[in-house]
């Protein structure tokens, strides 16, 4: 698992590989990720935003931003987490993805961000 905290908000990410696949003749790699998202502050945030650098070792590192995670600005209150699941294909056995979320606190309306912490993505039979 792969952790780290940014003002409070603690980010926690686990891995897994799903498998391979051809996909227009290419083959590609699938990956599962759990996020957990832990509120360890005293005031009521929402994630309204994503941003994702993702780098494989293959080619040059793809960039993705976006409004919330899979569709939803979750409201965290203190003390609470969020979590979800979301996927990446990969053209390579070996990556890696970090990022940050932009969220806001409801009680000083500041926006920060939040980061995500440097996880890997690997194929088992990658690995020496």
């Amino acid at each position: 698992m792969f952790q780290q905290v940014t003002k409070g908000i603690k980010i926690s990410v686990r891995t897994q590989y799903e498998g391979n696949f051809l996909k227009n003749n290419v083959l590609h790699f699938a990956f599962k990720y759990t996020v957990r998202i832990e509120n360890q502050t005293r005031d009521v945030v929402q994630l309204t935003k994503r941003h994702w650098k993702i780098m494989e070792s293959n080619r040059r590192p793809q960039y993705v931003d976006g409004k919330g995670v899979i569709g939803q600005k979750p409201i965290i209150k203190s003390g609470e987490a969020h979590s979800y699941q979301s996927g990446c294909l990969l053209t390579s056995p070996i990556g890696a993805m970090k990022g940050y979320y932009t969220m806001v606190n409801f009680t000083s309306t500041e926006q920060f961000e939040v980061e995500i912490p440097l996880f890997k993505l690997f194929s088992p039979f990658a690995l020496n």
